[in-house]
């Protein structure tokens, strides 16, 4: 996570007022790209809901595309945290439990964030493969190693760890970006603030009941190939 240290580091050298229009810009910018997009957002409508002209923006920015992959980049580090604290040395179901529940949350709370990391991936992530490549990958190999050690060790059921991980992902990440169908679908009665909780018990049953080893089966379970 070198890129994230260093934009860490530059951050640390700003002054406070630096850090909260650069905060204020990348806010009126999230609407704006998780709204239009990329390629429909403009630098003049980001100035306006940030409350300040554009010659000032773009003191901080100089183009759009600077705006976007700052934007993507704080979004990518925020939406691997969770993954980032899946613990080798834990109990797997409770690690995978925890897991879910903080995508959940996640999904809950962060919409447009959600909507704005979509968006980019139907487009092909032109403008963030980089970061794929250089961030999500090398974490999501490091997770999967995990997995696989704790199937090997009969911990859980053998299954391919990056398909579970991919799952996890696009069952959770259903409820930010289809939100408005789940509330339509379950009604005025379960499509309140309740639904996300009923959500993490059903993807907990599903998943956690699924990777749960049986007694005494473990080892004339098939092997299913985890590489």
């Amino acid at each position: 996570m070198q890129q994230l240290k260093a934009r860490a580091t530059e951050t640390q050298r700003k002054t406070r007022i630096q850090v909260e229009n650069e905060e204020k810009i990348l806010d009126a910018a999230l609407e704006e790209f998780s709204v239009h997009g990329f390629r429909g957002a403009t630098i003049d409508r980001i100035a306006t809901h940030a409350g300040m002209s554009k010659p000032n923006l773009l003191y901080y920015f100089r183009r759009k595309q600077d705006i976007y992959e700052a934007l993507i980049a704080r979004l990518l580090d925020t939406w691997l945290e969770p993954l980032r604290e899946l613990d080798a040395v834990g109990d797997p179901l409770p690690e995978l439990r925890s897991y879910i529940r903080r995508k959940l949350e996640m999904a809950r709370d962060f919409p447009r964030e959600s909507r704005l990391f979509a968006n980019e991936m139907l487009q092909g992530a032109p403008r963030i493969k980089r970061l794929l490549e250089t961030e999500l990958k090398p974490l999501v190999d490091e997770k999967a190693e995990v997995l696989k050690g704790w199937m090997k060790a009969g911990r859980i059921n053998p299954v391919d760890p990056r398909h579970l991980i991919f799952s996890i992902w696009s069952t959770t990440q259903h409820y930010a970006d289809f939100d408005v169908q789940v509330q339509v679908i379950l009604g005025p009665d379960r499509g309140a603030e309740g639904r996300f909780e009923d959500a993490a018990r059903y993807l907990e049953t599903l998943f956690l009941d699924g990777l749960r080893p049986k007694a005494g089966s473990a080892a004339d379970a098939p092997r299913i190939r985890t590489l």
